[in-house]
């Protein structure tokens, strides 16, 4: 059975992923404009008329941007915990056909098993997923601070990852667009990931299983995508893990279908 992961785009200002099996379709996220998630699926043969799901991680309007209208006219079930529905009532104000798991708990959307788990970030109640399905595990794990021990865990097994490699602390810190209050909050426990410490965990959770990591979230600003793929490759390099290819994504463009 084929499995394809389609990252739609990602970045401080749209987050989207497309994973599909035989049997089901589902968005992780919905951070671009409806009109922008339609056009890039329909970019690679898709429709969101075909979605079973909008997995949602939080409330941020980088992950939320196109959710109402996409899940209230389509009446697509939109799957995230209490909290995050609360916050997304509250600013969206709109009531979709919510389908609420509890942190840290599993469900299934068709022939795919969605396991949940906490991340640090200044969200109500973020999560990470992994995405089992019988060709592999897609793991996504973006807008964290720092990697805990649940997260490491969680991501271990997986054959796909998404990963967050927001900055490089130099030029965060150097940055003359970003007022000291916004590096603080990017910089914390729960903030966003560095390109150093996005390589350390990748390391630390090497096996021969994990093929490919996309590197997330990059920041216009305080990152370039070079950089970024470049501190990835060498840690990976020391550790010899020549098996494990690294992607970078883009705000403005899909990145190349992956079939698993």
């Amino acid at each position: 059975m084929a499995v394809a992961l389609t990252i739609l785009g990602s970045g401080s200002n749209g987050n989207s992923a497309y994973v599909e099996t035989d049997e089901t379709r589902v968005l992780v996220d919905a951070g671009f404009s409806a009109r922008q998630i339609r056009q890039r699926l329909v970019g690679i043969g898709r429709t969101p008329e075909k979605l079973d799901a909008i997995l949602i991680t939080h409330e941020h309007s980088d992950h939320i941007t196109g959710l109402a209208a996409l899940a209230e006219k389509l009446r697509i079930p939109v799957y995230c915990n209490r909290a995050t529905m609360d916050e997304i009532v509250r600013t969206l104000g709109v009531k979709l056909e919510f389908r609420l798991f509890v942190t840290g708990g599993d469900f299934d959307v068709g022939d795919i098993s969605v396991e949940t788990f906490a991340i640090p970030h200044d969200a109500q109640d973020p999560v990470g997923f992994m995405l089992r399905t019988s060709a592999g595990s897609i793991g996504f794990a973006t807008d964290l601070g720092h990697v805990t021990t649940v997260v490491t865990d969680r991501i271990r097994t997986a054959n796909v990852l998404v990963l967050e490699s927001n900055h490089d602390v130099k030029m965060l810190q150097d940055c003359p667009n970003r007022p000291w209050s916004l590096k603080q909050r990017i910089l914390s426990r729960h903030g966003h990931l560095s390109n150093e410490t996005a390589a350390s965990t990748a390391a630390d959770i090497m096996s021969t299983e994990l093929r490919h990591i996309y590197l997330g979230h990059l920041s216009r600003d305080c990152n370039k995508p070079d950089l970024a793929h470049r501190v990835m490759t060498q840690r990976l390099q020391q550790i010899g893990a020549a098996h494990c290819r690294v992607e970078l994504t883009t705000q403005t463009v899909p990145c190349p279908t992956l079939t698993l």
